[in-house]
């Protein structure tokens, strides 16, 4: 028995040296990643290729997401409509995008709220094909968007008014998809017209393509592309979307104070080929307060203009009330605290 007791002595002896190998193994591992560990996964959708995308695009790109613990997906949707659906099944629990698209859900029944501003007017122009350079060439033609129900399908609806056209009377209104989709037909003619923003405008503008209507010009106060989630998620997970907004705001501040990083982000997520002056005349071209303001209160204002327009199409949106569709409360609590100011007093 004595060759038995002696072989288990040492077996036992061999276990606790692997037990504390293990062990140590252990406590190295969380002493050099810590962060890693500490990082929350987080799909984010986007709803357009364009400069009023660049807060998500700036704080994944310069590492904003991962310094407040978060690990963040960027996803993008063609179009505040799809972008919209995508938050309210669940693909994603935060997404960017435009008053419309959030309110025709809301009114639809999801549970659907801005927490944070993103732009808060509209800097999109409605350009010709070739040859086309007034609203009277435009009779009896059609006008791309990206989506029904999305910013684009607003913003045309108010540009062709505005030029005294009557929206499906006097002009056809089409589904073409992102900026550089609605940009490709009107040069190739495909469509008459496009309703298209920075850098695309700017792009159109260099290949001789004419302004028909300028809505940057209307001074319209409009709840654009914003940061959305649901009333559920926050409930839920109240710390991530705290982080979330942090971040946005953040990100703005960056926008406003780092042209290289805003620049190399535009021309990341534009897919490349862009000019760089053009990418740097588009984040001029945002950064001011009615754009792009750094206290990223969602407008109330801009959210009763988007409810005038859908209103036109949605009885129920004639009876709600701008607040059903934004909870401040995180802006609120970094700005009350000093938090956004102290940002912009750094040198």
């Amino acid at each position: 028995l004595e060759p038995f007791k002696l072989e288990t002595g040492r077996m036992v002896y061999m276990k606790l040296r692997l037990t504390a190998a293990a062990t140590l193994l252990l406590i190295l591992t969380s002493l050099i990643a810590p962060a890693s560990a500490q990082l929350t996964r987080l799909h984010v959708g986007y709803s357009a290729i364009s400069a009023d995308q660049l807060p998500a695009w700036v704080a994944k790109e310069t590492g904003i997401f991962q310094k407040n613990g978060l690990d963040v997906d960027l996803i993008f949707f063609t179009g505040g409509t799809t972008s919209i659906l995508a938050l309210v099944s669940g693909d994603v629990p935060i997404t960017q995008v435009s008053g419309p698209g959030l309110i025709n859900s809301v009114m639809a029944g999801s549970d659907a709220v801005f927490i944070a501003a993103g732009m808060t007017s509209l800097n999109y122009v409605l350009m010709g094909k070739p040859g086309l350079k007034t609203a009277e060439q435009l009779k009896g033609g059609t006008v791309a968007i990206s989506r029904f129900g999305s910013a684009t399908d607003s913003i045309a609806r108010f540009a062709l008014k505005k030029i005294g056209l009557t929206p499906g009377k006097d002009v056809t209104i089409v589904q073409v998809g992102s900026g550089p989709a609605r940009l490709d037909a009107a040069l190739t003619g495909k469509v008459s017209a496009a309703v298209i923003n920075p850098p695309s405008s700017f792009l159109a503008e260099r290949r001789g393509l004419a302004v028909v209507a300028d809505v940057a010009q209307m001074g319209l106060v409009f709840q654009h592309t914003g940061a959305a989630t649901t009333k559920r998620f926050i409930r839920e997970h109240q710390d991530v979307v705290r982080r979330y907004v942090k971040s946005h705001v953040e990100a703005v501040h960056r926008i406003w104070t780092d042209k290289e990083a805003t620049v190399k982000a535009l021309g990341k997520y534009m897919g490349g080929g862009v000019e760089r002056d053009i990418l740097e005349k588009s984040r001029d071209n945002i950064l001011t307060e009615a754009l792009l303001p750094k206290k990223q209160y969602p407008t109330l204002e801009g959210l009763k203009t988007v409810l005038e327009d859908v209103g036109e199409r949605d009885p129920r949106a004639k009876t709600a009330k701008p607040e059903q569709f934004v909870d401040f409360s995180f802006i609120k609590e970094l700005d009350q605290s000093g938090y956004i100011d102290g940002l912009y007093k750094k040198k």
